[in-house]
């Protein structure tokens, strides 16, 4: 089936007619990557920690509320000198 958008390009529905799509490939649509490999500690935690809130709450997708509240779960606060200028 297909549907005519308002400018006259034919705007294929994919929607429908799921059996003669590609099959499933059983792999999940992430966010993030799927491997830790090459990410620092601090990062590997935090990926760890993401994929755990979204299975928790079984979510795909996560705001930026839902990561900062992840980021100070872990104890990251921000420093208050971040942004002065340092110089050594």
């Amino acid at each position: 089936m297909t549907i005519q958008s308002s400018d006259n390009y034919p705007f294929p529905d994919r929607r429908r007619n799921r059996e003669n799509s590609r099959p499933y490939s059983g792999v999940e649509r992430r966010q993030f990557s799927n491997s830790y490999n090459g990410l620092s500690e601090g990062a590997r935690e935090l990926g760890q920690a993401i994929d755990q809130y979204k299975l928790n709450n079984r979510r795909r997708y996560i705001t930026y509320e839902e990561m900062y509240s992840i980021i100070s779960q872990l104890g990251y606060q921000k420093n208050s000198e971040v942004g002065s200028n340092h110089e050594s």
